[in-house]
């Protein structure tokens, strides 16, 4: 084996350790402070908060979105939380694209690596376009695309008809089953998504995004939106990789089409979604970020 494939594969392996142990301790962060807020505030009361009705509910999913620190898969615990509460479906798709995409990494990011007016457009765009998508999805009644299991507390006990009598348990351990419960049902779908992004992570060189998404190519934005999906990266880290393939001759337009495709919708994301949502719902959250990532890449080379 050649030294390049073994440092490859060892970049690889790391990642994968790394994404394994964070992606756990978030998810299972996520789900236990989504069970201990549900345990205080009622479903109803998110309902309310969150209700499509009058417009509202859409300000406050985007609000709510932009001030949780969540990466694109510690999302979807949190998601999982407002379906149980029935919380309006296009509110609910709101918060699905604006939390991982404005959360205030991402912002203080953009802001120290490319300036106060790129970070105020990227902000704007993320936060209009999550909007009218949530508000578009809900119109066209694609709440029907979200699977029946995803509305349904796990139950603390399932062992069939048999069941032991167990002592009661108090709220916290009560919440802790529930949160676990859920992790066991994602796990599959968490490993096959750490696994394929890690194996890209190690064996894709920047050479080659900035080879297919340079200043010379007609395609270079939407390659680079594409190309953004199955790189998932950290916000900590994917911006100052696209300040490096900046360096390297990546227009700023393609770069930002890459960071929006790779905050907004990661493999292991759309992976993840695939326990609560039918392909349909897969299928308009990819093309809505996509649409998100091109958008925002063409109107920045128009303007700059």
């Amino acid at each position: 084996m050649s030294s390049q494939f073994l440092s490859a594969l060892q970049e690889a392996a790391n990642m994968f350790a790394f994404l394994a142990i964070e992606l756990t301790l978030l998810f299972l962060g996520v789900s236990y402070l989504v069970g201990v807020l549900q345990e205080y505030i009622p479903p109803q009361k998110i309902q309310n908060i969150l209700a499509s009705k009058n417009g509202k509910g859409y300000v406050w999913a985007a609000f709510l979105g932009a001030i949780t620190p969540f990466c694109s898969c510690s999302t979807i615990p949190f998601l999982k939380g407002l379906l149980r509460a029935n919380a309006g479906f296009g509110t609910m798709m709101v918060f699905l694209f604006s939390s991982p995409l404005l959360n205030p990494i991402i912002i203080g990011l953009f802001v120290v690596t490319f300036g106060v007016g790129v970070a105020v457009y990227y902000f704007s765009l993320a936060l209009v376009v999550s909007v009218a998508a949530g508000f578009i999805l809900e119109r066209l009644g694609f709440e029907r695309f979200v699977k029946a299991q995803a509305y349904v507390v796990p139950s603390a006990n399932s062992c069939g008809e048999n069941k032991i009598v167990l002592p009661p348990i108090n709220k916290w351990q009560k919440i802790w089953q529930s949160t676990w419960a859920d992790f066991r049902g994602a796990l599959p779908f968490l490993l096959i998504g750490i696994s394929l992004g890690s194996m890209i992570y190690g064996f894709m060189p920047s050479e080659f995004i900035s080879q297919y998404a340079s200043q010379d190519n007609a395609f270079a934005i939407p390659v680079a939106a594409v190309i953004g999906i199955p790189l998932y990266i950290r916000a900590e880290a994917v911006i100052p990789l696209s300040a490096a393939l900046l360096d390297k001759g990546m227009d700023l337009g393609a770069i930002m089409a890459l960071i929006i495709g790779s905050a907004g919708a990661s493999l292991t994301e759309v992976i993840l979604l695939k326990s609560l949502f039918k392909n349909q719902m897969i299928i308009a959250f990819l093309v809505v970020v996509l649409s998100m990532a091109i958008l925002s890449g063409v109107i920045l080379n128009a303007v700059s």
